[in-house]
């Protein structure tokens, strides 16, 4: 009995580690990274003084991220019948 408990317990931890990986998932995380910059570069430039090299470089991240979901959407997108 032993055995069929770690065995299902097994595979459930090889699905649920697979499940991660998913180009849909990655996307939801590539995603949500966007919203958290998009809010953090928004903080920053309300305060005063205003890093500029901070705001530079995280708005440089944001705009990797941008290109990042694009591509993944791209990818995930159907083709389209010739």
């Amino acid at each position: 009995m032993k055995f069929c408990i770690v065995s299902f317990l097994a595979l459930g931890a090889v699905f649920v580690t697979f499940n991660l990986h998913f180009p849909e998932r990655q996307l939801i995380e590539l995603r949500i990274e966007h919203a958290d910059l998009d809010a953090w570069i928004d903080r920053l430039a309300g305060q005063m003084p205003v890093d500029q090299l901070m705001l530079q470089r995280l708005k440089k991240r944001r705009l990797a991220l941008r290109d990042a979901i694009a591509r993944l959407q791209a990818a995930l997108e159907p083709k389209e019948p010739a």
